[in-house]
């Protein structure tokens, strides 16, 4: 309420200013302003109280709503390094990034929503994909481990999206069928998607970038690095609209 105050010290001292000049010769129009000073900002003191009551039946103040905000509109610098890439590596419009798992049911269900951007805008957008499999899924980073695999084999995105249908039903022979499906070397994909110390390393690295730029759940994305809560088509028809 501290910040109330101000505000109306703000508009006590404007008024007093009015006054005087109205006082010394002052027109008519500047009451009138005041006057409407006066009901912009009782708006906003109610506008502040709903906001205020929103926020407490969320259980959180002020100062975190406000760190939530400063979250979402940062900036990240987030580095490709060995994830896999798809689309404009070069000059791309966007860059979307998006931090995934295999088990996770929305996950699986907004996959075909990307194949379909990634076929629509591969000269466009660079698409990125990060790990972050959850710790309640007990097959997703097995699953992680599979595509890891897939992609020494360059053919992550087709398994990927070959998959993800299967997000009820992992395991390794089903890891081992989607393989064969998309043509890759059978033995040495089963030999790659071993699940060792140094695939763990892998897939957590990518997982603690997640911890670091906030992602809070699967699927999260990011685009030109900025974290989008609200992901979907529109808004990247949105965002290219606007890309210089």
């Amino acid at each position: 309420m501290k910040r109330i105050s101000i505000v109306a010290m703000a508009i006590l001292t404007a008024s007093l200013v009015a006054c005087n000049q109205a006082a010394a010769g002052g027109s008519f129009n500047q009451q009138a302003r005041l006057d409407s000073l006066e009901k912009d900002f009782n708006v906003l003191k109610e506008e502040f109280e709903v906001i205020k009551y929103a926020l407490d039946k969320r259980g959180i103040s002020i100062e975190q709503a406000r760190a939530e905000m400063e979250a979402d509109n940062k900036v990240w610098d987030i580095p490709d390094e060995d994830s896999p890439v798809f689309g404009n590596t070069k000059n791309p419009k966007l860059t979307i990034v998006e931090f995934t798992e295999f088990q996770c049911p929305y996950c699986s269900r907004i996959a075909p929503t990307m194949k379909e951007l990634n076929a629509k805008y591969p000269d466009k957008i660079k698409f990125v994909y990060k790990h972050f499999p959850l710790s309640f899924h007990a097959n997703a980073k097995a699953a992680a481990a599979a595509s890891v695999a897939a992609q020494k084999q360059g053919k992550f995105w087709e398994f990927r999206y070959a998959l993800a249908p299967h997000s009820r039903e992992l395991s390794d022979s089903i890891y081992v069928a989607v393989a064969t499906e998309i043509g890759l070397d059978i033995e040495k994909f089963k030999k790659d998607m071993v699940l060792d110390s140094a695939m763990e390393a892998r897939i957590d690295k990518d997982f603690q970038l997640g911890v670091k730029v906030g992602v809070q759940g699967t699927p999260n994305f990011y685009i030109n690095g900025k974290r989008q809560d609200r992901f979907s088509p529109d808004l990247v028809e949105k965002l290219l609209k606007e890309a210089k």
